[in-house]
């Protein structure tokens, strides 16, 4: 067979198959009134509508709110902390706070010293401290971690005692 007729044969097929596929199925027909009728079942649920703000005056009857009204909660009396946990934690606080302070006070003198100023202790000798071969800023720096973690001591105390129905004002 010459190529242009196998050609000519195979492309009317396809045709032919292009146009068999693009034609409706008549097997099965069905009539518009039959669709529309074939709405969903009757026994599905109706949608719930959801009201907003701006909708609702047009609501017919009462609309339903969460809760009573006229049932309001009540306040949960508060139960008095304890006088002794109180004092107990504010000893605490003091006896970190004064760490606090003195390490505060030794990092004034550490700066001074490494600027070349004189202490700010009175007399300028202190006979209780040794002689130390750290670098002035790894004295600083562990200084001021040691600092940090007083005051998160500090932090931790006041959260646990508010926890604990301590009022601020108590611990001062």
């Amino acid at each position: 067979m010459p190529r242009p007729l196998s050609f000519a044969l195979i492309f009317t097929f396809f045709a032919a198959l292009s146009a068999t596929a693009q034609t409706p199925d008549t097997s099965s027909p069905t009539s518009p009134a039959q669709s529309q009728d074939s709405a969903p079942p009757a026994d599905a649920p109706k949608p719930k509508k959801v009201w907003t703000n701006d909708n609702v005056s047009g609501a017919k009857g009462p609309v339903s709110v969460v809760g009573d009204p006229n049932s309001k909660p009540k306040p949960a009396p508060p139960r008095p902390a304890n006088t002794q946990y109180a004092a107990s934690v504010r000893k605490q606080i003091e006896k970190l706070q004064a760490q606090i302070d003195d390490i505060d006070k030794q990092l004034v003198d550490l700066k001074n010293f490494s600027e070349g100023e004189p202490p700010t202790s009175a007399s300028g000798i202190k006979l209780d401290k040794s002689y130390n071969r750290e670098p002035i800023e790894v004295q600083m720096r562990s200084l001021r971690n040691k600092k940090k973690d007083l005051q998160s001591k500090i932090d931790a105390l006041l959260d646990e005692a508010r926890k604990k129905g301590v009022e601020p004002g108590q611990l001062r």
